[in-house]
């Protein structure tokens, strides 16, 4: 079933031309990657889907009470909003009533005497039960703290942008609706973030449409990617992988086509060249044909970012880092860490966020010192750092102004002089847009500028702190061939697992309180060996078990009998089960009288969780005691 249609959508600013007669349906059920070059316009179409921006003409059909929920690139909070409150937007009647009720926790926890308080609290609570909304806050709790946001209580305001990035997110995720519209979801969160967001998306019911450069995220999520190219949009079915088949083969019928118009061409020319002395319709039609022929407008061109950017020689000295250690407000990030760079390491640096990763790379580019340690930089060494902090930029310069303070001519790697002009170019910014100032670029342009700059200054070893965010995927497919290519050093950090699938051959792994791990191999192989050690403990200590609990079963059906310790424990087991069944009851009634307070509720949730586990395990020894009791007997009979 359709939910909503654009229809011949039109969209330009100023002389840029974004949509040029493009439709597009959404059905249920369709998860769509949208895709397409930073600046093409992917934000500005999810906005005239959502209704946040209007096209310049075209019309939208959707369908009657269609819910969207939209999380975008800059979500704005209220002030003074607790994350909680904060997650809780919307006009739904769930979400009104949710604001509601965390305003009554709230004022309850500050007058618990308060008669007046206390009717209000009784009241939204007998609203809660009635829509049933209680689960809808326990989702919002589970949600938040899957995204590492844990003090529900916190001020937004006080936030990191990540953090508050991640409450955007877990309030577009508990909303109801029918679309759901995200925005680089994957941006500011970590590897075991993502695999958990795949998982929800995998199981949601309802359709969904996103602008993400994830790839993997792609793959594993989209039935439909949706390529926005040159102010038009063209559909693939099937996931990331599909679409890459398919626009490939796309690319050779237009290649093909493109050879055969120009052999018609060529044809009709030999014709016109000829004369012909009598002008019929027939002549004139065939004339026609051929105007027409020479001034179609085929783009044969895929709409690459090429990078061709010579480097420095760089000596046998790299960089050699000597048991650093690193601390903050006594945490320790490093702990006597050591490695020496060698020239051909492509290393991707990988773990939580907050463990340390861009420390790292701040105390190699030597923009910080470390606790304890030193790091050393051999002579010939020439840094190119790609950092997070870009926002220093200043945005009044033109695009052109920008590059040129780095170099106004470089040389290629093929020894060819390049102007700061020609370079853009490559980078997708044509002669209009180098003279445009820089607050008019979209992030992602602004980030691909960034990257420009770096490169003009011809480093020989490349620091890169999350790449990937903001850069759309056909730069990041320049990129990885641009480091393919590169005769230095790349260490980066980065959660984008098809990227350091593509560029790693070591992952420095930070797995808390200051250790990191070093692995020889990509990402994939990182992980599966991560997971070979995960799952080589418990099968050691299984065979272990199993081994013993055989070995005791073989003397038991030997002796077939109790052991005294066993006939006093068959004796009680049942008396125990009933006592735990009721320490049980009474922790579920607590909980239910406890909701307005969290952390009480926290406490019993934990209770309640390992009394569970003491019940399972009674019954357990209960059934076994009883087996071996009934071949004992059948033994004696």
């Amino acid at each position: 079933m359709n939910l909503i249609s654009l229809e011949n959508i039109n969209k330009s600013y100023g002389e840029k031309v974004l949509f040029d007669d493009i439709s597009l349906g959404i059905s249920e059920g369709q998860k769509i990657g949208l895709i397409g070059v930073n600046g093409t316009g992917k934000s500005t179409l999810l906005k005239i889907i959502v209704g946040i921006d209007t096209a310049d003409k075209g019309k939208i059909i959707a369908r009657n009470k269609l819910k969207i929920e939209y999380l975008s690139q800059n979500t704005q909070f209220t002030k003074d909003d607790t994350v909680m409150e904060a997650i809780f937007k919307g006009d739904s009647p769930i979400m009104v009533l949710l604001r509601e009720y965390e305003k009554a926790v709230k004022e309850i926890s500050q007058n618990p005497q308060d008669e007046t308080v206390q009717n209000n609290f009784n009241r939204i609570s007998e609203k809660m039960d009635a829509l049933d909304a209680w689960n809808v806050e326990s989702d919002a709790k589970t949600i938040l703290t899957k995204l590492g946001i844990n003090d529900f209580e916190a001020k937004v305001e006080n936030l990191s942008g990540g953090q508050r990035k991640r409450i955007a997110l877990a309030g577009a995720l508990i909303s109801p609706s029918d679309i759901l519209i995200l925005d680089e979801p994957t941006n500011h969160i970590d590897d075991e973030t993502v695999n958990w967001l795949e998982t929800y998306l995998n199981s949601r019911k309802g359709s969904l449409i996103m602008i993400t450069h994830d790839r993997y995220f792609l793959d594993r999520i989209a039935n439909e990617i949706l390529e926005l190219y040159k102010g038009k949009l063209y559909s693939y079915e099937g996931n990331y992988s599909k679409y890459l088949e398919q626009k490939l083969d796309r690319l050779n019928k237009m290649e093909a086509k493109e050879q055969k118009r120009q052999s018609l061409i060529k044809s009709e020319l030999k014709w016109i060249r000829r004369g012909a002395k009598a002008r019929s319709t027939k002549q004139k039609a065939r004339i026609d044909r051929f105007e027409t022929l020479q001034n179609e407008n085929v783009d044969l061109s895929n709409g690459k970012v090429e990078i061709s950017v010579g480097n420095t020689r760089l000596g046998k000295k790299i960089i050699e880092i000597n048991d650093i250690s690193m601390s903050f407000d006594n945490k320790t990030l490093i702990d006597n860490f050591s490695y020496i760079v060698n020239r051909d390491d492509r290393i991707g640096i990988v773990g939580p966020n907050g463990m340390g990763k861009s420390t790292l790379l701040n105390i190699i580019a030597g923009k910080i010192k470390p606790t304890s340690g030193d790091v050393e930089i051999g002579e010939t060494v020439k840094i190119g750092y790609f950092s997070q902090e870009y926002r220093n930029i200043d945005e009044t310069l033109r695009v052109i102004d920008y590059i040129k303070e780095t170099a106004e001519y470089m040389s290629t790697s093929d020894g060819t002089l390049i102007s700061a002009s020609q370079m853009l170019e490559k980078f997708l910014f044509p002669g209009a847009l180098q003279y445009t100032p820089i607050s008019k670029l979209s992030g992602g342009e602004k980030r691909r500028l960034y990257l420009l700059k770096v490169l003009m200054d011809a480093p020989n070893v490349l620091l890169l702190d999350e790449p990937t965010n903001d850069l759309d995927i056909e730069t990041l497919n320049i990129l990885e061939e641009y480091i393919e290519e590169f005769t230095g050093t790349v260490v980066a950090v980065s959660h984008d697992r098809y990227f350091l699938d593509k560029v790693s051959n070591r992952i420095f792994a930070f797995e808390g309180n200051g250790k990191v791990l070093e692995h020889t191999g990509n990402y994939t192989d990182y992980i599966d060996f991560h997971n070979s050690i995960l799952e080589e403990a418990p099968n050691k200590e299984k065979k272990k078990d199993n081994h013993e609990k055989e070995s005791r079963n073989n003397k038991r059906e030997k002796t077939l009998k109790f052991t005294f310790k066993e006939q006093k424990e068959y004796e009680e087991i049942e008396g125990n089960i009933a006592e735990t069944e009721s320490a049980l009851e009474e922790i579920s009634k607590s909980i239910n009288e406890s909701s307005s307070d969290y952390m009480t509720l926290q406490e019993l949730m934990a209770n309640k969780e390992k009394t569970e586990e003491h019940l399972n395990y009674l019954l357990d020894r209960w059934m076994y005691l009883s087996d071996l009791a009934e071949k004992i007997d059948n033994k004696k009979s």
